[in-house]
């Protein structure tokens, strides 16, 4: 029977002034927000108390819902399609002789980790546009019937920023993957060669399982971004057409400071919070437990 481990006073002494700074930054901020949700108030005047009002309207009001099914609908491609490609290319490179020399390419792969989200947009905005790169190389290929303005129409844009959004991630799971590949003891893979495993089998059976905790991060860290997308809707489209790529985020943002509406944007921000929160749990489960 193990004892509990008895922390010295010492140890919260340490611990207090980063908590001060949560609380002061953070905390105060976000219980602020769930307060300004129970009132009707226009970030000026006086407020009127409605209870809640706000939160009924984030689940009946049509435009509302609408966002949270769009960043619902842009979790596909911000997570599970990065995901999914990531861990195909981990299982062609991973057992490749090359794979040392992979260091150029992964710093590649990551670069948009690393780029303003203002400029990737205004590139992308380009390459959309009725005379961009992709509607040149539809009419190079034949396929000009194809081509429009990829951001301006109702059936397209969101899937186009969704592209985006896999482009932009792809290279972060394909960096964890291959780090945690590298984690591997090469006697588990030798040890399947001997007994006749294949490649697949061999990713399936190994590689896969031992990825566990870097799915789990990858995962997170994509999903997150899924969900509080902003800054590049806002650039790209503003919502439009029409409200075709509306999310949560930009909703609030409006809300606030276009209409005046500052209790239901932090009705919006509340539930938004809530509904990151119980993914991440969710998520956090697939990682592996450490032994106690």
């Amino acid at each position: 029977m193990t004892r509990p481990v008895r922390r010295s006073p010492k140890a919260y002494l340490y611990v207090a002034p980063a908590f001060v700074v949560f609380a002061a930054f953070l905390g105060a901020p976000v219980l602020q927000t769930v307060q300004y949700s129970f009132f009707d108030w226009d970030g000026l005047g006086a407020s009127t108390l409605v209870g809640l009002k706000n939160y009924v309207a984030v689940f009946t009001d049509e435009r509302l819902r609408d966002s949270f099914l769009h960043a619902g609908v842009l979790m596909l491609f911000y997570a599970g399609a990065p995901v999914l490609i990531a861990l195909f290319l981990s299982a062609l490179i991973s057992r490749s002789h090359a794979m040392r020399s992979m260091s150029f390419f992964r710093t590649v792969l990551f670069l948009p980790q690393v780029i303003a989200t203002v400029v990737i947009a205004t590139i992308w905005i380009s390459i959309y546009s009725q005379n961009g790169l992709l509607n040149q190389i539809l009419r190079l290929v034949g396929l000009e019937s194809l081509g429009r303005v990829w951001l301006g129409d109702y059936t397209f844009a969101l899937v186009a920023i969704g592209v985006v959004g896999t482009w932009l991630n792809i290279g972060l799971c394909l960096v964890l993957f291959l780090s945690g590949i590298g984690n591997i003891a090469p006697e588990l893979f030798e040890a399947a060669r001997l007994d006749g495993a294949g490649r697949a089998r061999e990713f399936v059976a190994i590689t896969l399982p031992s990825l566990r905790g870097q799915i789990a991060v990858a995962l997170t860290l994509t999903v997150v971004s899924a969900l509080k997308t902003f800054d590049l809707v806002f650039i790209t489209t503003r919502g439009g057409p029409g409200n075709a790529t509306t999310v949560p985020a930009l909703e609030a943002y409006n809300r606030a400071f276009n209409t005046g509406q500052v209790g239901l944007a932090s009705a919006i921000a509340v539930v938004l919070t809530v509904v990151i929160v119980a993914l991440t749990v969710s998520i956090s489960r697939i990682a592996p437990r450490e032994a106690e």
